[in-house]
């Protein structure tokens, strides 16, 4: 089995003043490819630290991916300490100067001397195009390791290994077969709890079920060879039942995007109002295509009861002409209100959030996360007032559009 590794670098990476998002995109993105990373590396701008790290993880690795340290400036190293680690001088390749100057030409601009550093790459080293910037990618051996070079910007980074770098391994090595990776995604469940209910489940050989927390949603993914696909699609099924009514969405699409795709189906249009979201609420419809016809930011005011912030949810949406409107009210006490006017009936609930350790910022998703949540429920013909093991329910209120009575408080 092939052994793919990470290198990232620069201080800013090592030291945590930036997030190395492109070592999640990459070990996510491999992954799915059947190229599982075997480990990651960061190592800050210190030429030494990159010329010993080259050496020793050549030792252990067919593949290494080193990320980082192409610019123009002196704390971009990673070419010069590419070209020591193999013995090599550095050269000025004439190619990617004039690949360069196209660039800056092309945007009414001078090429800086200064970019001229980007093109100082190992004697040895074979080019990798980079269609969106100025820093060359470029790939050696070392110690029967093949090194690829890539920048740190993440849009350079991306393309770099879609388009150019997965390519040349395919061409340069025997890949396996991707593996089977089945994930759904729940909502009021704790990662403790639904541990608790599958450990003692029995997986398929060379299967792991595992959870990833990222408040307020729990991931359960179950990953396995391809050979092993049909046993695990047993293994999920009853995985699903036992998540059962919290489980939001299966896949990897995403939970606003899928409401989204309902919505546009069914031709429905949606109004809203929030308080103690702040704007998140609109914000996390319109980053999924959701037409919001009217989006408002209500100043906290004092202690609203469920019944009015239902008639503030239908008001708005009758105002609009829409079919939905959406309200989230304040967070006072440890409690929050949330209310869904639909054209088939208004639903709002009251509820008492439990967890005191939580930040306004998770909070405020777990709001959001509520709403849409009741949202999707109606949109599936499911009950629409949950069941979330650390969202307590004091008080709910359902209305029929058609009666206008109070059915269920």
């Amino acid at each position: 089995m092939l052994v793919v590794e990470m290198l990232s670098t620069g201080d800013e990476v090592l030291h945590g003043q930036i997030i190395d998002t492109n070592a999640a995109w990459l070990a996510d993105y491999f992954f799915q490819q059947g190229l599982p990373l075997s480990s990651r590396t960061t190592v800050g701008d210190d030429l030494e630290s990159l010329i010993s790290t080259f050496l020793e993880r050549s030792l252990h690795a067919d593949i290494l991916i080193v990320n980082g340290g192409l610019g123009p400036t002196s704390d971009d190293l990673s070419a010069l300490a590419a070209a020591k680690a193999v013995g090599v001088p550095l050269v000025e390749h004439s190619q990617w100067v004039t690949v360069m100057e196209n660039y800056f030409i092309a945007r009414g601009r001078v090429m800086p001397e200064t970019n001229r550093k980007q093109a100082l790459l190992p004697e040895n080293a074979e080019l990798i195009d980079n269609p969106v910037g100025t820093a060359c990618g470029f790939s050696l051996k070392l110690n029967d390791c093949v090194l690829f070079f890539t920048p740190g910007v993440p849009s350079e980074f991306k393309v770099m290994i879609t388009e150019q770098i997965l390519p040349q391994i395919r061409e340069k090595f025997i890949l396996p077969e991707p593996p089977v990776c089945l994930r759904l995604t729940s909502f009021g469940r704790s990662e403790s709890s639904l541990a608790k209910q599958f450990d003692s489940i029995s997986l398929p050989d060379d299967c792991v079920l595992g959870y990833r927390s990222s408040m307020p949603i729990i991931e359960l993914k179950l990953t396995g060879p391809a050979s092993r696909r049909q046993q695990m699609e047993k293994c999920w099924h009853t995985i699903k039942q036992g998540v059962g009514d919290n489980m939001i969405f299966e896949g990897t699409e995403g939970f606003a995007q899928k409401i989204a795709k309902q919505l546009q189906d069914r031709g429905l249009q949606i109004a809203l109002s929030e308080q103690f979201s702040a704007g998140l609420l609109n914000w996390t419809l319109h980053a999924a295509n959701i037409l919001v016809h009217h989006g408002q930011v209500i100043v906290p005011q004092s202690e609203q009861s469920l019944i009015s912030l239902l008639q503030q949810a239908k008001d708005n949406a009758a105002q609009q002409s829409v079919q939905i409107g959406l309200a989230i009210g304040d967070y006072h006490d440890q409690y929050l209100n949330v209310a869904l006017s639909t054209p088939t009936g208004s639903y709002a609930q009251r509820i008492h959030y439990l967890p005191n350790n939580h930040s306004q910022k998770e909070k405020q998703e777990v709001s959001v996360m509520l709403m849409l949540d009741m949202l999707s429920r109606w949109l599936n013909a499911r009950e629409v007032i949950g069941y979330y093991e650390w969202l307590v329910q004091v008080e709910t209120l359902v209305l029929d559009n058609e009666l206008n009575d109070d059915v269920k408080s």
